[in-house]
């Protein structure tokens, strides 16, 4: 049967490999797991663009349609939809999201969904480029990238587990100056220092929550023996744990006792 990577792997070579792709930055989970090998597998694709969201998820619709489905068809016998994500996702200035579905005609529970999110996050620094197989991807800064994690607990209205646990994996990815630059980028969004101090306390006064997502998180997006280790080591409260102290650390903004 298809899997998600199969396919995130074709639609992320097609647009470094196309015009629609020129500047645009290959960001979030899928990155790090195609670039640098993460041990959590993603189920979306995330790009930062810093023009118009809604031409370019235009743009990128069409270059799915006329490349990706012709070239899943070809080589998995699937057929496939793409187009724009209806309801709330598609009313979000911040974001536009394009929904990608793949299934085999007939064939009950074949069907495979990936979303694509075009977005922005704060960036201090010029791109760079990495590669995969031959391939050139032009993507952010390790330092942008982590940074970007801890902005998006601190800023998004609902924090994502998945967040948590990749400032787990790649805690190391950040610089001696990351306190200064996390400073710098806070200072562009509507976020007081007291609003990130009470976002910390939320977080750890929500920790039973966030620790069963990020239990799910290792059940279902890593291979077995990973998420054996990771129960070994603490499981998902440690997972929390560390996260948590490394938001702490780098946003230097401590909960009240």
């Amino acid at each position: 049967m298809l899997n998600i990577e199969e396919i995130q792997k074709m639609a992320a070579k097609i647009v470094a490999t196309s015009p629609a792709g020129n500047q645009l930055l290959l960001i979030g989970g899928f990155r790090y797991r195609l670039l640098d090998e993460s041990a959590r597998m993603s189920v979306d694709l995330d790009y930062h663009w810093q023009g118009e969201l809604e031409k370019k998820q235009q743009e990128l619709i069409a270059l799915f349609q006329t490349k990706l489905l012709p070239e899943v068809r070809r080589a998995f016998g699937y057929e496939g939809t793409v187009k724009p994500a209806a309801g709330p996702d598609s009313e979000s200035g911040d974001v536009k999201v394009i929904e990608i579905a793949f299934y085999k005609v007939d064939v009950p529970g074949s069907r495979i969904e990936i979303s694509v999110d075009i977005t922005r996050i704060e960036c201090l620094d010029a791109p760079i480029v990495k590669t995969c197989d031959g391939v050139v991807f032009l993507t952010a800064t390790e330092a942008d990238m982590i940074e970007s994690k801890i902005i998006a607990v601190l800023n998004r209205v609902y924090v994502e587990a998945r967040d948590l646990v990749d400032i787990f994996l790649f805690q190391n990815r950040f610089g001696p100056d990351a306190p200064e630059r996390i400073t710098k980028k806070l200072a562009k969004l509507p976020l007081k220092p007291v609003n990130v101090s009470n976002r910390v306390r939320m977080l750890i006064d929500g920790k039973k929550q966030y620790v069963r997502a990020i239990a799910e998180i290792i059940k279902t997006q890593f291979t077995t023996e990973t998420a054996n280790r990771i129960m070994e080591g603490g499981g998902a409260e440690a997972v929390f744990n560390a996260s948590i102290r490394v938001i702490q650390d780098k946003v230097g903004v401590k909960p009240a006792e």
